[in-house]
């Protein structure tokens, strides 16, 4: 049995990879993370969640699809309005996703997202203005990072908010138990951006819905795999009594 202390500074300790060694995994490591994400809590013991594993091939093939549609979506941004509407003749470039990916974020939790992403990319070395290397960046996201496994979660339609809750604690335990084994995992929201691109290399049942991937391999030297978000205050996020 860990001790608390022991607890706390594991948990502490994980951190979303963002650049990954080409190492392939063994099967049955993969075998053991899933087994040990299994052991998450669930509604009503449902597991209203599907895993789709992609290696080797198949992790090339989405990899390589997205960068395609990725592609297509930068050269239209740069385009202004003109470009933006050219997209229209490419309809296979246009994200969509099972969940809506796409909506600004609240007013009052705006500030998060941009001290982290400032933070991030100044350890990129990637500047504000720069779009081409803020697009490269957005790039290596469909590279999943370098990493040799991309899992990809589904969630139940059936059960709504439920499923996706499911889903999450799955994907909790999924990382942690990674990072107990050496590895390094990241969850990626873009890549659910283009669901039927998935879905179509997986036998999945009709009503599940992509939420996100997670980037699964061992983390490489770079620079960015040191980066640490902020731990937000629990004042932050403790709701007073009334």
């Amino acid at each position: 049995m860990i001790t608390p202390e022991q607890f706390s500074a594991f948990a502490a300790s994980r951190r979303s990879t963002r650049d990954f060694l080409p190492t392939p995994i063994d099967p049955q490591i993969i075998d053991d993370i899933l087994t040990d994400a299994m052991t998450a809590p669930s509604w009503s013991n449902l597991r209203s969640f599907m895993v789709g594993v992609a290696t080797g091939e198949r992790r090339d093939r989405l990899s390589a699809e997205m960068l395609r549609r990725w592609a297509a979506v930068a050269r239209a941004r740069s385009g202004g309005v003109r470009g933006v509407l050219g997209l229209l003749g490419r309809p296979w470039a246009i994200p969509v996703s099972d969940y809506n990916m796409v909506r600004p974020y609240p007013t009052e939790l705006a500030p998060r997202g941009r001290k982290i992403g400032a933070e991030l990319y100044k350890v990129l070395g990637v500047a504000r203005q720069d779009t081409a290397g803020r697009d490269a960046q957005t790039a290596h996201n469909y590279e999943f990072f370098g990493a040799p496994v991309e899992i990809f979660l589904f969630a139940h339609k059936g059960l709504g908010v439920y499923s996706v809750s499911d889903a999450s604690l799955f994907a909790e335990n999924l990382m942690l138990s990674a990072h107990a084994r050496g590895l390094g995992a990241c969850a990626q929201g873009s890549v659910a951006l283009w669901s039927k691109v998935v879905r179509r290399e997986f036998r999945l049942p009709r009503r599940y819905k992509l939420v996100y991937g997670i980037a699964l391999g061992y983390p490489s030297e770079h620079a960015v795999n040191s980066f640490q978000a902020e731990r937000l205050p629990l004042s932050d996020i403790i709701v007073e009594g009334v």
